[in-house]
């Protein structure tokens, strides 16, 4: 289910996004086509406009943590709705362009926020990292680096399933499954190969293993 609102969410923001862009355009050039598209969308624009804000509030409320980073975006996009309303009525046009920022914003906050999560928690010093080493136990660093990252959203036992992670106790990836999923991300999850490298990722997937058998 959460798969699917996700992806209805992206979609709807597009459409929402694309919407405002254009009237935004017409308000600028001509206020006349600007009050024939905004008859013409008027029904699709409503329609879209609850999808978002629906969508969207059951992501938030579905979330494994609210950053900063999101609180700021989730002002920007209720501060939107009445700034354009205001700003298309009335045809103010400095009103209407900074709703469209605003929605612009939420998106750039969105990735921006995709990009946190991804980047390195540092780990206890007791965790040895160096494959190297005599005393280095992969599934040691691959609990520690789960424990970091992957256990707010999947848990601790693989099974919280918050922000639409997957119930890894029955998951039936293969390994290089899991590596690509790691590496690039899957819907809201972001990927981590441009902060971990592939021994890191790999032994993540060794720890996961013991979830599965659990």
């Amino acid at each position: 289910m959460y798969t699917g609102i996700f992806h209805s969410h992206k979609l709807a923001v597009t459409l929402f996004l694309l919407i405002y862009v254009i009237k935004l355009i017409l308000l600028l050039a001509n206020k006349e086509k600007l009050e024939k598209f905004t008859k013409f969308t008027k029904i699709p624009e409503m329609i879209i406009s609850f999808l978002f804000l629906a969508t969207g509030i059951y992501l938030a409320i579905n979330a494994a943590e609210t950053s900063t980073l999101m609180i700021v975006k989730y002002i920007m996009v209720f501060a939107s709705i009445p700034l354009a309303i205001i700003g298309f009525k009335k045809s103010q046009k400095l009103l209407a362009s900074v709703a469209v920022i605003f929605v612009i914003g939420a998106y750039g906050l969105a990735e921006m926020n995709r990009g946190q999560m991804s980047k390195p928690v540092e780990l206890s010093a007791e965790v040895i990292t160096d494959k190297n080493s005599v005393s280095y136990d992969v599934m040691a660093h691959g609990k520690a680096l789960y424990l970091s990252k992957c256990a707010l959203c999947h848990g601790e036992d693989g099974k919280k399933g918050l922000s639409g992670a997957k119930d890894l106790s029955t998951s039936e990836q293969s390994t290089n499954e899991m590596l690509e999923i790691i590496t690039i991300g899957k819907n809201s999850m972001p990927g981590y190969g441009g902060n971990y490298s592939k021994e890191e990722i790999e032994a993540i997937i060794q720890y996961v293993s013991t979830l599965k058998a659990g």
